[in-house]
């Protein structure tokens, strides 16, 4: 791992002060001389590299807030990606998420900062299962959440996103749809369309660990308390939500809350540091932590971060017979997402 030495917080150049100032109530001022070695190095190195960053809303504070060009949904990530001028792409998620913006940028250089940094939903399938499925529904269309990888994609008709699913959904215009890999997500899509859902048994590993008594722990004594929900929780949690929706949809309803309320207390049921990331633009909300971590995210690092564009290693590559037929199904999507996401 790069290592860089500390400097004492005074010395920390006035341009590294003034990103982490912005933040100081989310990356408190004793973490900064940790942080801005590599800030300034990274900050450097991607103007040498023409390299852009993409951030998931995941992703710690110290990249969000600091290093990141671009952050987002895998909505907001996919489309972002497809516009970049930049050479490199160094992208801060999981595998899928490079993938993605691979196929979105087949003549351009994608990093991944940690090759192992995985999704339990994107292994919760394999291009073989889509397959079956296809054999067993014959002339159904298959609706393969992004959360999958580029092989599993290349066997769908069309990718969708949290933020997008039902409206892709109803677009199609079928009366059944294979949707594939998360049953829960599949499961809400469902209950707000006509269109009969034939699901995939995938789950993530962190946010099928909420319970609806959870929620219901987290409202005793706070009837104030406003509860936001992303779509792969249990339907036992959706219901106790007063919002579900992707990452992207939590952060435009904390913004009304804000407009509304004087002092909003709000809890994100999703990964943890998407409430410290939100915090960061909105210091006046209350926000109630809950903290499943997603392990594969928390591997990208400020540390391995800097060492792939040092080094430019962990690139993403994709067989062609591969890419073509997945990229197909990538921007499907994006054609249907140019309405605003749901």
């Amino acid at each position: 791992m790069t290592v860089l030495q500390l400097p004492p917080v005074e010395t920390i150049p006035a341009e590294i002060r003034a990103i982490f100032e912005r933040v100081a109530h989310v990356i408190p001022p004793v973490e900064w001389p940790v942080h801005a070695p590599y800030v300034a190095e990274i900050l450097r190195l991607k103007k040498e590299r023409n390299a852009v960053i993409l951030a998931h809303n995941y992703q710690v504070p110290e990249i969000y807030h600091t290093v990141a060009d671009i952050t987002g949904d895998s909505l907001a990530l996919a489309r972002e990606a497809a516009h970049t001028d930049a050479e490199t792409i160094v992208l801060c998620g999981v595998h899928f998420m490079a993938e993605t913006a691979k196929l979105l940028n087949p003549d351009k250089r994608v990093l991944i900062p940690d090759r192992h940094a995985g999704c339990s939903l994107a292994s919760s399938i394999t291009a073989a299962d889509v397959r079956a499925l296809k054999a067993r529904y014959p002339g159904v269309p298959v609706v393969a959440y992004v959360n999958t990888s580029a092989e599993v994609k290349a066997e769908a008709d069309v990718c969708v996103t949290s933020g997008n699913a039902l409206q892709v959904v109803e677009a199609l215009g079928v009366p059944r749809v294979i949707f594939m890999p998360d049953e829960y997500l599949a499961r809400y899509v469902a209950s707000r369309t006509s269109v009969e859902i034939v699901p995939w048994q995938g789950r993530c590993e962190v946010h099928e660990r909420f319970t609806g008594a959870q929620i219901r722990r987290f409202r005793e004594g706070d009837p104030e308390l406003r509860v936001l929900a992303h779509p792969e929780c249990p339907p036992d949690v959706l219901s106790e939500a007063d919002y579900v929706g992707s990452t992207h949809g939590m952060i435009e309803y904390v913004g009304l809350l804000v407009e509304r309320e004087r002092r909003p207390r709000v809890v994100m049921i999703t990964e943890c540091s998407m409430a410290d990331n939100v915090a960061g633009a909105h210091p006046e909300v209350d926000f109630v932590r809950p903290c499943n971590l997603c392990p594969h995210m928390k591997r990208i690092s400020l540390a391995n971060v800097l060492r792939s564009l040092q080094t430019m290693q962990y690139e993403v590559t994709i067989p062609p017979e591969v890419a073509a037929r997945a990229r197909r199904a990538v921007e499907r999507m994006l054609e249907f997402g140019r309405a605003p996401a749901a």
